[in-house]
């Protein structure tokens, strides 16, 4: 089974947060067992994280060049970890790839271990101080930031909490087949992410590539894949999850007249980048401005893109794949509203809603967020919403607001249009004029089409009179008696 991130993206992360990757000079297994453990417990469900053995730790960074292993380390070294591995209660055993690491900062080869340690399903774990002392007490650690504790009482209260339940994105979804997947859908973001395991995969079975990705669980005789695997790599998710999908609604007016619909399907990761590349394409308007006394001319969108892509790709990665409905993006003229189910995670309060500060403690789905990341849809450390509020006061418009019911059933992110682009127009303004004059000429007596152009100085009836007469007369502005017009 390989690794599905690149060594260099291990060494030079930017999808993976760096509180995720621990670097070793050299295998020491007390701390190496420690961390296995605290990754597998995974408290903060961030997906668990990876050790790098043969490269020196600066300051939280890998120091370059990195020292490697001796090629005669490898074997026997693999064989402890395994030994150790065996002192983790309940039993664990992570991913474990030798790398032979081209260093561009010396230009030397390096040999590597690489240890991918997901959170595990028998959580809790626990493991020893000391591996070798078999009669030792164990201790249940995790991670916090990047460093590797012993988890305090209520910390341990919280870990057998959250560790009571698997996460429904990372299920096996008993239903489905493991001819389900697509493996071209895998291979491209094999490709996408930058994957070593991406040359290989053109040699690899659908299930081996599958198991690779650990998209697929159970017994060897009878696996089938997860539900992150059903909504990421399969051509029809909503086969098994209905309404997984997004629909776009342009309503230009109340009465719905003109309304537009477009509905994203398919593979969750395709249903985000289609939907907001529509809605950059024909939805995202941008003016400028020249003011005289400045030399840079000033940039205003109606929606700031960000914001857009970070609110609706948060949706995405929370909403839940257990309630039949779509993610909805309506947009009107006064601003988008993106609603998801449910809606805020309880450890986010209202106070913390009402000050915009949207830290969720518990994350709903961890694999997708994983895969996600990978492919830099979403950000890492809730920095969704701050980055979407910093684009949207970057770019003048008002703040968004949160809608929900008591219960939080479901979420509704209403993103405000700019102000500029609600202002009336030199047009709009020329024709509320033009409709002014009529009314005022109407103010009188009762009048023919032919009088109103004559009191207007008009020589004959134009097409735009004709045209605003009507449009006054459907308002209910005037009224037409016959072949005349009053007003109402």
């Amino acid at each position: 089974m390989g690794i599905p991130v690149s060594i260099d993206e291990l060494l030079n992360p930017h999808t993976v947060e760096s509180t995720r990757i621990e670097y070793k000079k050299d295998f020491n297994p007390d701390r190496i067992i420690r961390t296995i453990c605290a990754f597998a417990n995974d408290i903060d469900n961030l997906g668990g994280g990876y050790i790098i053995i043969g490269v020196e730790e600066d300051n939280g960074s890998p120091k370059f060049p990195v020292t490697g292993l001796q090629k005669n380390q490898i074997d026997p070294t693999l064989k402890k970890l395994r030994e150790y591995c065996h002192s983790i209660e309940p039993l664990y055993e992570p991913v474990v790839e030798p790398i032979l690491y081209n260093d561009k900062s010396d230009g030397k080869k390096k040999h590597l271990l690489v240890i991918w340690v997901r959170g595990g399903y028998g959580r809790p774990y626990r493991a020893p101080k000391d591996v070798t002392n078999k009669t030792g007490f164990k201790y249940y650690y995790i991670r916090k930031f990047s460093s590797t504790e012993i988890a305090s009482r209520d910390e341990e209260k919280e870990l057998f909490y959250i560790s009571s339940t698997i996460p429904f994105d990372d299920r096996e979804n008993l239903a489905a087949e493991i001819s389900d997947l697509d493996i071209g859908l895998m291979r491209e973001h094999l490709k996408e992410i930058g994957s070593d395991l991406y040359n290989f995969s053109d040699s690899k079975s659908l299930e081996e590539l599958a198991d690779d990705l650990q998209i697929i669980s159970g017994p060897k005789e009878n696996r089938s894949p997860l539900n992150v695997g059903i909504l990421m790599f399969s051509e029809h998710p909503e086969k098994y999850f209905k309404y997984a999908r997004i629909e776009v609604v342009d309503i230009p007016d109340p009465t719905g007249t003109n309304m537009t619909e477009k509905i994203f399907t398919g593979p969750i990761q395709r249903q985000l980048k289609d939907a907001l590349a529509y809605l950059k394409n024909y939805t995202i308007k941008e003016v400028v401005i020249k003011e005289a006394n400045q030399e840079k001319a000033i940039r205003i969108f109606n929606y700031p893109y960000t914001a857009i892509e970070e609110i609706l790709a948060n949706a995405v990665y929370h909403r839940s794949y257990q309630i039949y409905e779509p993610i909805t993006v309506r947009i009107t003229p006064e601003g988008i509203e993106i609603t998801s189910f449910p809606g805020f995670d309880r450890s986010i309060t209202d106070e913390d809603i009402a000050n915009y500060d949207i830290r969720a403690r518990f994350y709903r789905n961890r694999r997708i967020g994983d895969f996600l990341k990978e492919l830099r849809l979403i950000e890492g450390r809730n920095t969704g919403f701050p980055n979407a509020i910093a684009a949207l006061k970057r770019n003048g418009s008002s703040l968004p607001v949160f809608k929900q019911n008591p219960e939080r059933d479901y979420l509704s992110v209403i993103i405000p249009v700019h102000s500029y682009f609600t202002q009336p127009t030199a047009k709009k303004q020329k024709a509320k004029k033009y409709e002014e004059l009529i009314l005022n000429v109407l103010k009188k007596e009762p009048l023919t089409l032919t009088e109103i152009a004559r009191a207007m100085n008009y020589k004959g009836i134009s097409k735009k009179l004709s045209q605003t007469v009507q449009t006054l007369t459907v308002s209910g502005k005037i009224n037409k008696q016959e072949d005349k017009y009053t007003l109402s």
